[in-house]
């Protein structure tokens, strides 16, 4: 048995907010697999199933997001867990929206949903970051994270949730990076740090003149041919 949870606030005031996203995406997981109807434990919806043959619970905390740890925590002592068979999908400010990084522990970079299960599960759980993006102001970040997705987002919201659920038994293999690269948004940001800057343009010279080259054409240096275009360039020798 392994943990797939996701990180929201209960309840239809909530249920667009980007601050679900987490909620979302395991809601989408449960639509394309075979798992039992919704019930109530552990402080949470839970829903039991099978991935590629493997068992599976997924679990929507109905504690607030900043006790989610005591609920996944008192599932994963239930079923004698250890932190590595947990994976928990939540929001994401730091990354642009549409764009997935997935890592084994870390901080929780004062995400509180992650700061609980810290405090309850350990550090050491699968975190996939769901990218929301940044207001680019600080006093404006509350109302956009409970904010509801606009009708926009859907164009990469809804093939995203879809990427998550068709590929969810990659959640645990190896170091994620599989399940990453399937996503519409998860596809590994390009190295841009080596790449070597265009050169200037030469002065005086313009985009044409560089396009072809700017160079001189040859000249023969003896011959009938050199006579002729020494006369029609006005060149006469030294």
């Amino acid at each position: 048995m392994r943990i797939i949870a996701g990180l929201g606030n209960p309840g239809a005031k909530y249920a667009d907010n980007r601050h679900n996203i987490g909620f979302m995406a395991v809601d989408a997981i449960y639509r394309k697999h075979p798992f039992s109807p919704w019930s109530k434990k552990f402080k949470s919806e839970i829903s039991e199933g099978e991935i590629g043959g493997e068992k599976f619970l997924l679990m929507k905390p109905q504690t607030f997001m900043n006790l989610s740890g005591e609920a996944i925590g008192e599932a994963m002592r239930f079923y004698k867990l250890g932190p590595a068979d947990i994976a928990v999908f939540h929001d994401e400010l730091d990354l642009p929206p549409a764009k997935v990084r997935i890592k084994n522990g870390g901080g929780h970079g004062g995400h509180n949903g992650l700061r609980s299960m810290d405090a309850h599960c350990g550090k050491d759980y699968r975190r996939i970051r769901l990218g929301i993006g940044h207001p680019g102001v600080k006093e404006m970040v509350h109302n956009h994270v409970l904010g509801d997705f606009s009708k926009a987002d859907q164009s990469w919201l809804d093939p995203l949730l879809d990427d998550i659920a068709l590929n969810a038994g990659l959640i645990f293999t190896g170091d994620g990076s599989q399940f990453m690269n399937k996503l519409t948004g998860g596809a590994p940001v390009a190295d841009t740090a080596k790449a070597k800057p265009a050169k200037p343009a030469s002065p005086g010279k313009s985009h044409i003149h560089q396009a072809r080259g700017g160079g001189k054409p040859a000249i023969p240096a003896t011959g009938p041919m050199a006579d002729m275009l020494k006369k029609l360039l006005g060149k006469s020798d030294d």
